[in-house]
C-alpha cells in the first residue's frame, strides 16, 4: 500500500484512515476557491511551527464548520520550502503529535489554500500578494519568521545592507523581509487605507512592538525620501487602521525526526524523506510536535478576525499577554529549561527528557519552579501558573519523543540568565515578605554555569561549549581553574568579582544582593574533582 500526500492521493480515503490518519472533513476544493476569492488570513513564515500550530488550528475551524476559509502562506526567507515541499504536495502536510505516553497522533492538514514566495524576483507570486493585500476581506497577517526576522541592524548598530538599500529605493524595489511586508502594506494603504491586523506570533517578548517598530522604520524612511505618498506613516501608526497585537506562543516543534519518518514509511507514505534547502532549512512532508500549545493574543483586530478562540487561541488584553509571557519566561518554563541545559551538559545527558529521570535534577527544577519562582509570579488570570508548571514537569519536559538536547538549549545562556532568574531575584529584593535565604536552587544554577564555562564535564572530559556571544568575555574568568586542584576561596572571590557583579548577565549585582557567597560556595564544591557536580547537587537537594 502506498499513501501519496497529494490532493489526488487523499481520494483514497479508506487507505489513509486504515493507516490511522485523521483527514480533513471539509470540502477542500471549495475552501480553496473561497479563500482565494475572499482571503481573510495571510501567514508569513512557512516553517514547522506554522504547519504544526497555526495551520492546524485553521483546520479545526474548518472541520467544525466555524469558519469556511483557510490560510494563505507566504515565505520570504527560504522560498525553496514553497517550491520543493509545499507545491509538490498540493500544500498538504502531516502533523504528528508526540504524546507523553509514547503514542503518536497523525493528522493530514489541508487548511493551506495557497502557498506563495514572498520574493520580488518571483513577480507572479509577489503580484498575487499585492492583490491579496488590497482585498477588503483581509483581516490579519500573522508571522513566524523568528526574532531575527524583525532585525534591521547588525550587532554594531548599523543598518543591514538590504535594509539600507530598501530605505533608499522605496517600496517598488524591496529585498529585505520587512521591506517586502512594508511594501505590501503600502499597497493596502493606496487601495483606500484599509484596516488590517499585523500579528507576530514569534516566540519573543513584546513581539507586536518589534513588528511595529520595524515596519514604521520603512514608512518613515520612505516618506522622508519622498518615495511614498504622504500619510503612509500615519496609516501604520493609527491602531484603528493597522494594529500590532502582542502575543505569547508556546509549543515545542523540533525539526523532523528520523524515528517519525520511519513510522510514516512503515505506514506506506511515499516520499517521507526530509530535504535540506540551500539555506540549510530542514523540512519534510511531516512535522512532529508536542501536544501542549498556547497562543495568547491581544484582541485588537480593526477589520475583524476569524473565530480563532474556537480552536484554542486565547484572546485578552495587552497587559494579560505580557503577564503570561513573563510567567512562562521568568518562572514556569524557561528557567527550568536553562537549569537542565547547564547541568545536562556537565552530566553528559543527550536529551532533556532523560534528565527528568534523575531524581536530583528533578528535585532541583521543582524547587526552582514551585518554591523559588511561584511566590513572585504574577498570575495572568487566564492560565494558572501552578497548573502550567505541573504540565511542564509532568508532561512536556519528560516527553520521550521530544528530541530537545541540553546542548541546544544551552546556546546563548549568558543572554538568558538575567530574564530567566534575575527577575525572580529582583522580586525577592523588592518584597518585605520574602527572604533571599530561600533562594537555594537559583544560586546553584549560576554556580553550574560558571562550572560549565570551564568546558570540562563531571567526568573530567573536555566538551564543546554551545554558541554564546559572550564566551570570549566570560571564559577567561575560569580558564585557569583545574578540576581537582585546591581552590583558594578568597582569591577566587576576587577573580570572579567583576563577573558576579555584572547585572547585565545576572539581572542584579550578585555581590550587593548578598547572593555571591552562595554561588561561590557551590562553585568551589563543584571543583573538588570528578563527580563533584553530581555530589554538590545531591547534597543541596537533600536539604530541600
Amino acid at each position: 500500500m502506498s499513501l501519496n500526500l497529494t490532493a489526488a492521493g487523499l481520494a483514497d480515503q479508506k487507505a489513509w484512515e486504515a493507516a490511522g490518519y485523521a483527514l480533513p472533513s471539509y470540502d477542500r476544493e471549495a475552501m480553496i476557491t473561497r479563500t482565494k476569492e475572499s482571503p481573510c488570513w495571510v501567514h508569513f513564515g512557512a516553517g514547522n511551527i506554522f504547519r504544526a500550530f497555526q495551520a492546524n488550528t485553521a483546520q479545526e475551524l474548518l472541520n467544525n464548520g466555524t469558519f469556511d476559509r483557510g490560510v494563505i502562506v507566504a515565505e520570504g526567507f527560504d522560498t525553496e520550502i514553497i517550491r520543493d515541499m509545499y507545491q509538490p504536495h498540493d500544500n498538504l502536510s502531516i502533523l504528528v503529535t508526540l504524546k507523553a505516553d509514547g503514542s503518536v497522533e497523525k493528522t493530514v492538514v489541508g487548511s493551506i489554500a495557497e502557498s506563495l514566495a514572498a520574493d520580488t524576483a518571483d513577480s507572479p507570486d509577489f503580484a498575487r500578494l499585492k492583490e491579496i493585500f488590497t482585498k477588503d476581506s483581509l483581516q490579519m497577517a500573522t508571522f513566524t519568521i523568528t526574532e531575527k526576522g524583525y532585525s534591521l541592524k547588525n550587532g554594531a548598530g548599523e543598518l543591514l545592507p538590504s535594509v539600507a538599500a530598501d530605505f533608499a529605493a522605496g517600496p517598488s524595489s524591496v529585498t529585505s523581509y520587512m521591506g517586502k511586508v512594508a511594501s505590501l502594506l503600502y499597497e493596502r494603504f493606496l487601495a483606500g487605507e484599509k484596516p488590517v491586523a499585523m500579528v507576530s506570533t514569534d516566540n519573543c517578548s513584546h513581539n507586536g512592538e518589534k513588528l511595529s517598530l520595524a515596519l514604521t522604520a520603512y514608512a518613515s524612511a520612505w516618506e522622508e525620501n519622498k518615495l511614498v505618498q504622504p500619510g503612509f506613516l500615519s496609516y501604520l501608526q493609527n491602531p484603528e487602521k493597522v494594529s500590532f497585537p502582542w502575543t505569547m506562543i508556546d509549543k515545542i516543534t523540533p525539526r523532523p525526526d528520523g524515528s517519525i519518518e520511519k513510522i510514516l514509511e512503515e505506514d506506506g507514505l511515499a516520499d517521507a524523506q526530509p530535504i535540506v534547502t540551500s539555506r540549510h532549512t530542514y523540512v519534510a512532508p511531516f512535522v512532529n510536535a508536542e501536544e501542549c500549545q498556547y497562543l495568547v493574543v491581544e484582541d485588537h483586530f480593526p477589520n475583524g478576525r476569524p473565530p480563532m478562540e474556537k480552536s484554542g487561541w486565547i484572546f485578552t488584553d495587552r497587559e494579560t499577554v505580557n503577564k503570561t509571557e513573563r510567567m512562562k519566561v521568568c518562572t514556569c518554563l524557561n528557567p527550568l529549561h536553562t537549569a537542565l541545559a547547564v547541568f545536562g551538559c556537565l552530566l553528559d545527558y543527550e536529551l532533556i527528557s532523560e534528565e527528568m529521570k534523575n531524581p536530583v535534577l528533578k528535585k532541583l527544577v521543582e524547587r526552582i519552579g514551585y518554591i523559588e519562582g511561584l511566590p513572585v509570579v504574577t498570575d495572568p488570570g487566564i492560565l494558572s501558573p501552578k497548573q502550567f508548571i505541573d504540565e511542564v514537569m509532568n508532561i512536556r519536559i519528560p516527553n520521550p519523543f521530544m528530541p530537545d538536547t541540553p546542548q541546544r538549549i544551552a546556546t546563548d545562556t549568558s543572554q538568558k540568565l538575567s530574564i530567566r532568574f534575575g527577575e525572580t531575584i529582583k522580586s525577592y529584593l523588592a518584597s518585605p515578605e520574602l527572604s533571599l535565604s530561600d533562594l537555594q536552587a537559583i544560586p546553584a544554577v549560576f554556580a553550574g554555569w560558571l562550572r560549565y564555562l570551564m568546558g570540562v564535564d563531571d567526568n573530567g572530559d573536555a566538551f564543546e561549549l554551545s554558541p554564546d556571544p559572550l564566551l570570549a568575555t566570560v571564559r577567561p574568568y575560569v580558564q585557569d581553574l583545574k578540576l581537582g586542584a585546591p581552590a583558594d576561596r578568597e582569591a577566587l572571590s576576587k577573580t570572579l568579582a567583576p563577573l558576579l557583579s555584572d547585572a547585565s548577565i545576572f539581572g542584579v549585582d550578585l555581590i550587593s544582593a548578598g547572593l555571591s557567597d552562595r554561588v561561590l560556595d557551590a562553585f568551589v564544591s563543584m571543583l573538588h574533582g570528578p563527580g563533584a557536580v553530581a555530589d554538590t547537587l545531591a547534597a543541596l537537594t537533600a536539604q530541600f
